[in-house]
């Protein structure tokens, strides 16, 4: 039978298995990595690069260089692959997503394995540059195949090559370096036993599984396969697989039209209050799989980095803002590092938030937007008056 809880009790078990409540809280980086399973990467870095910010939601004002010494180098503790997206995970991990190389090297992506099978000699070649000089990025490649063709995605041969090659195994990550890849042989990084380390591909998938549904608390199908991007109705049977294997349990969330799943073990009577005030990555677990966000918290989110600027509502790089068991608003931060302001371009409270508890609302996001300019190197805070939340959170600012 379906364990059976309020959407209030998934809520809880979401922010018990984020590592977002005091008693599941990490204390370190390595700690919030193993509670999270994985750790996205993206370059933006408006106010803070996507890496170290759920990190900073979970730690507070931590060093980043903690992070960063468990990436890069001879046997990283952390290695980057596309585990959600471009991601951290432990290397130890890695073995776990041969899967994913091996499928791809089966034919799921012809274009790229034609180019690649026509363009053999030139990737040797790379591999042959790297064997001699050692990690590089894709800028140190001298070759007339080296040429960006366009903007943004518009890739050199090189980098296509690359990225080719990290994909399917023949390269890992080396680290990076000012956050450029730095793309490196098998054997310059990974110790013997991790890179002949094979898992079934089945079994990888349902440790993955596992790894997800702790981290949920409690998700879907859909919630359990987007975690680590599995295809959701492939994954279906292995879920059912792993509830009769006793490694999952069925449950039941009040308002929910789909069966949810749990690890097992998962504590379902949380009683602990939810105390924490802190803004959220647009890349934080708990919020990254939009339909999931959006189902327990009623919390319609985008990212409008790509909206032109006239259609913009809440801001370029609008952040949610976790306050006690909700997601209570969105702030749209700017680190202006040459004058070291932190700006709050936006302020915005959610309509379900009652005008009552918007001045303990404000006070507890001042006080964490004191914490994040300090961990920014920030000497002061700029409020800018847009926003409905923003007159209140300028006057605790001033209030101190």
């Amino acid at each position: 039978m379906a364990e059976q809880i309020s959407l209030k009790d998934a809520r809880m078990l979401a922010l018990a298995g984020q590592g977002l409540l005091a008693s599941t809280a990490p204390k370190s980086v390595l700690e919030t990595i193993d509670t999270l399973g994985v750790l996205q990467i993206d370059s933006v870095n408006v106010f803070e690069r996507a890496h170290y910010m759920p990190l900073f939601s979970r730690l507070g004002a931590f060093d980043k260089a903690e992070l960063d010494d468990l990436h890069g180098g001879k046997n990283p503790t952390l290695i980057e692959y596309w585990a959600h997206e471009a991601a951290f995970v432990r290397t130890e991990h890695y073995p776990l997503f041969g899967y994913r190389m091996e499928y791809n090297q089966r034919g799921t992506r012809e274009r790229y394995e034609k180019w690649a099978a026509e363009n053999r000699e030139f990737l040797d070649w790379i591999k042959t540059e790297i064997r001699t000089r050692g990690p590089l990025s894709t800028s140190d490649f001298e070759h007339e195949r080296a040429v960006r063709k366009g903007s943004w995605w518009g890739w050199s041969d090189v980098k296509r090559a690359l990225e080719f090659m990290f994909m399917y195994g023949e390269l890992v990550s080396g680290g990076r370096d000012s956050f450029s890849r730095l793309y490196a042989l098998p054997e310059q990084v990974l110790p013997k036993r991790i890179r002949d380390k094979e898992v079934d591909p089945i079994i990888a998938r349902k440790q993955l599984l596992v790894k997800a549904a702790q981290a949920h608390g409690v998700g879907t199908v859909k919630d359990l396969a987007d975690y680590y991007r599995m295809n959701a109705p492939f994954v279906k049977n292995l879920i059912h697989e792993l509830v009769e294997e006793k490694k999952l349990v069925e449950v039941k969330v009040e308002g929910w039209s789909e069966k949810a799943f749990a690890a097992k073990g998962t504590n379902f009577a949380q009683t602990e209050p939810a105390t924490r005030t802190t803004l959220l990555s647009p890349f934080d677990p708990l919020v990254w799989f939009r339909p999931r966000s959006e189902r327990l918290w009623d919390f319609h989110y985008r990212i409008e980095i790509y909206t032109p600027e006239p259609k913009r509502i809440f801001g370029y790089y609008s952040l949610p803002l976790l306050w006690n068991d909700r997601i209570a608003g969105r702030i749209d931060l700017k680190n202006d590092r040459q004058s070291k302001t932190l700006l709050v371009q936006s302020a915005w409270h959610e309509e379900d938030v009652p005008a009552k508890q918007l001045p303990a609302l404000a006070k507890d996001l001042a006080a964490h937007l004191r914490e994040a300019a300090v961990w920014q190197n920030c000497v002061s805070i700029e409020t800018k008056q847009k926003g409905n939340l923003s007159a209140a959170l300028a006057k605790a600012l001033k209030a101190k």
